[in-house]
């Protein structure tokens, strides 16, 4: 498959009062066209910095410090702003944020807000402009009464529906979707992971999907990329973490060891001992050798690189090298 985002050596960091803050720090993927990438891992690992670094909208007072971000061949790190907003944002990349309500806003109709975004985008007349709307209410399962409601009088499983559609209209060909679930009943989340099942099938859509279940990664996913401490540990096909051999990385195991089985009978679920790294300060050599159970010296001084250790298979842990 081609490869339809491609991101090397990206740093994101953020400048604060105390310090420098690694947010994101010299990371390297590509995304192929058709594909899902499930983006896993702790909270403040980066996972939300690389969605908003993508979008070139990290969160102040962050800073895209080096690298680059090639969306359809086209590097979008040096572009201006108002290039950005006109001809990449929504219309080659765009994002499903992680509070729908946060992204709607309360004192205007769904109409209202959709159509602003369209419009923006694209000139056209209002006729135009709300067929397109209607139709990509009904992909995601509206009708098209609700664009005379407010957002506070949807349930949470249709808002997001709305986020989405309006992620879908201008018909970018990258989607990122950051904890789309959270918040939501288990009902109403297996219908969002339907739907947007469906629509990556029917519209061929690439997403990059964020969320701290690996469960529901398993699900969506056909590769997953998991991060810690700003920096990427481990990427493989969905076979390489939950097939019968296992993930390479320390992290990754952890992870999955701490992850509840409905199909195995579990005594006691396993834990990470230890916390994350300060960002300000982090660690030297791998950032994971305080809390892995197999580190060596090597580990404490020299940082492991993202490596091929099977075809398709990278890990960033001197163990899987020399093993």
């Amino acid at each position: 498959m081609n490869e339809i985002l491609n991101v090397k050596n990206l740093k994101v960091y953020y400048y604060t009062r105390k310090g420098v803050v690694k947010g994101l720090d010299d990371v390297s993927f590509s995304l192929r066209e058709g594909e899902t990438l499930g983006l896993v891992g702790e909270s403040g690992c980066g996972k939300t910095t690389l969605g908003m670094g993508l979008l070139r909208m990290p969160s102040p007072p962050g800073k895209i410090v080096s690298g680059e971000i090639n969306i359809d061949g086209e590097n979008i790190v040096p572009l201006k702003e108002s290039v950005l907003r006109k001809r990449v944002r929504w219309e080659k990349i765009s994002m499903v944020f992680q509070g729908a309500m946060n992204s709607l806003t309360p004192v205007y109709t769904i109409k209202k807000q959709m159509m602003e975004t369209l419009q923006t985008h694209r000139e056209m007349e209002e006729e135009k402009a709300m067929a397109i709307i209607k139709k990509y209410l009904n992909q995601v399962g509206l009708s098209e009464d609700i664009l005379k409601r407010y957002p506070h009088e949807l349930s949470g499983g249709m808002k997001q529906r709305i986020v989405i559609a309006t992620a879908l209209f201008l018909e970018p060909k990258v989607i990122i979707a950051d904890e789309p679930t959270t918040a939501l009943d288990v009902v109403v989340q297996a219908q969002i992971i339907n739907l947007l099942k469906r629509l990556k099938k029917d519209l061929n859509l690439s997403f990059i999907f964020i969320t701290h279940d690996l469960a529901t990664e398993a699900e969506v996913a056909d590769r997953i990329m998991v991060m810690y401490a700003g920096k990427i540990a481990e990427i493989g096909e969905n076979h390489h973490i939950y097939g019968p051999q296992g993930p390479a990385h320390p992290y990754t195991k952890g992870l999955l060891g701490a992850t509840p089985l409905l199909h195995k009978k579990v005594e006691e679920l396993a834990f990470i001992p230890g916390v994350p790294p300060d960002l300000l300060n982090p660690p030297s050599g791998c950032r994971f050798h305080e809390r892995c159970p197999v580190a060596f010296d090597r580990c404490k001084v020299e940082e492991p690189p993202l490596k091929e250790i099977e075809p398709g298979h990278f890990a960033a842990c001197w163990r899987c090298f020399d093993e």
